[in-house]
């Protein structure tokens, strides 16, 4: 019994202690090298603030941690620039690999500084390319470096942080996770799908879809091409009003927040102006190109080719149809992927044609693939969140990723434990907005994977200069928000998720 007993205690102590001390310096991390890989830096930074070369921002209160910097070289054209921050103490024994947004060419330190403070090793990837904001010019005669953009960067980093991590600790993470969002967020659904066993969760918010490109230089050529069509910003709060007074109670409850906005349907000839125009109503062009905005994208034959931006967004439209052209970020995947011409004219764009080109560019590299059932069946747990008040990507748009995920993995079901989707009221591309925007991501995917606690309800915060003023449930879709009819609109706690009217 006796001996029974001390082999229990064993057992306790090796599964409770702290993690040991490094298997090998931080320094010595450098002499690791092989025919893709080469570290140029491994060094030791002291617990404090923190300024990356190259960076603007330093971060605070950061604990000490061994930086790695590395060049991976999986082809011979590519050239992806990695970085693995790992903690020198109180190591939490697991690992976040953090996204990018956009076309990539940079780090996005302020995420690895949330994941170092949380105890996590933490690493970031600059796409393959530099330069943050350069477009995509970078895959011109450069095949390779789009597939390092896409997914294949991605990988490689997370391959090479989890070699690192055992280097250093001497085993492995217990856990692994993707956080991203926009860019970020669209990378974390192709590496669920094309490294199934790679991550055990992954937190995919507003997944920027790569035929969003196609639909946001429709609405372009839809919005301003014609100077008649276009509507000046100081009329957004005007045309945002006349939203909300349409859709705002039909969820029961005026608050400023379009609850359902798949619900709304607005009819903008009511702005029309009864003379020439004013500041305070459209002109007759103006109502089509508003009606234009909040409609789907669809070819000849009615099929929707891409969904619409929806109710709500009104303040926010000048992203992409403020002109007087389309934003570079849409621009360059028909510039430099799809025509390889930087010359390209956006105004020749044809929906139907310039799409199907830009799907077969995009086939079996970037496009988003929903057939996620090995990723399921390893045991992966997925956390999409969108805002549908996003002013960038068509918020259906990740509606209809998750019903067809749920559908190829077998499990058509809502409320799978594999696969949540939440939909945020008045919430922007990724945060920012009229509604709460702010939640712990990273403690729910961790509650889920590590302890099977799917989640139910999610508590999301507004602030206003810094002051918390409004918390709301964010539910699983498609379950909605409904407020019992008491208490103050801005206590979460008075607000209950049930299915949609």
């Amino acid at each position: 019994m006796t001996e029974r007993l001390t082999l229990f205690m064993i057992v306790v102590v090796a599964t409770f202690a702290p993690v040991p001390l490094q298997a090998q310096s931080c320094e010595s991390l450098s002499k690791r090298v092989s025919p893709t890989v080469s570290i140029t830096l491994a060094k030791t930074i002291d617990a404090g603030s923190f300024t990356p070369t190259g960076s603007t921002t330093t971060f605070p209160d950061l604990p000490a941690f061994c930086r790695v910097v590395a060049n991976l070289k999986p082809t011979s054209d590519s050239d992806i620039r990695t970085e693995i921050w790992l903690p020198i103490s109180d190591w939490n024994g697991k690992f976040l690999a953090v996204g990018s947004g956009g076309w990539g060419g940079y780090f996005s330190y302020d995420d690895m500084a949330d994941g170092l403070r949380r105890g996590y090793a933490t690493s970031a990837t600059d796409d393959g390319h530099t330069g943050r904001g350069s477009g995509a010019g970078f895959i011109v005669g450069h095949p390779e470096k789009f597939v390092d953009f896409a997914y294949r960067a991605e990988h490689e980093m997370t391959v090479e942080a989890k070699i690192l991590i055992k280097a250093f600790y001497g085993r492995d993470a217990r856990y692994s996770y993707w956080n991203g969002c926009s860019g970020g967020g669209r990378e974390g659904l192709l590496q669920a799908y094309r490294y199934p066993e790679e991550f055990d969760g992954i937190i995919a918010g507003d997944p920027a879809n790569v035929r969003r490109n196609a639909w946001a230089l429709w609405l372009a050529v839809q919005t301003f091409k014609d100077p008649a069509a276009y509507i000046p910003p100081e009329k957004y709060p005007m045309i945002h009003r006349a939203v909300l007074d349409a859709c705002d109670a039909n969820d029961g409850l005026k608050d400023g927040l379009i609850e359902e906005p798949e619900r709304c349907h607005v009819d903008f000839k009511a702005l029309e102006c009864k003379a020439s125009g004013g500041p305070d109503c459209l002109t007759a062009r103006q109502v089509q190109t508003a009606q234009t905005i909040i409609s789907p994208a669809t070819d000849s034959k009615g099929n929707v080719l891409f969904p619409r931006l929806e109710p709500g967004t009104e303040l926010h439209w000048a992203r992409l149809a403020g002109g007087p052209r389309p934003a570079d970020l849409f621009l360059d995947q028909f510039r430099y992927v799809v025509y390889q011409d930087p010359n390209w004219d956006w105004r020749t764009f044809n929906l139907e044609r310039d799409s199907a080109k830009a799907n077969a560019a995009d086939k079996d590299i970037d496009e988003l693939d929903p057939h996620l059932a090995p990723f399921a069946k390893h045991g992966g747990k997925l956390l999409i969140y969108h805002g549908w008040a996003d002013q960038q990507v068509a918020p259906g748009s990740s509606i209809e990723f998750y019903k067809s995920a749920l559908k190829l993995s077998g499990n058509p079901a809502e409320g799978s434990n594999w696969i949540r989707l939440f939909m945020a009221p008045g919430m922007g591309h990724c945060s920012g907005g009229e509604g709460p925007d702010t939640f712990d991501k990273i403690s729910l995917i961790e509650q889920w994977v590590e302890q099977g606690k799917a989640p139910e309800r999610i508590i999301a915060a507004h602030q206003t200069a810094g002051r918390v003023d409004r918390t709301r449930p964010l539910c699983p879709y498609p379950q909605v928000a409904r407020y019992n009819g008491t208490g103050s609109i801005d206590d979460a706690s008075n607000f209950a998720c049930s299915s949609s009217r």
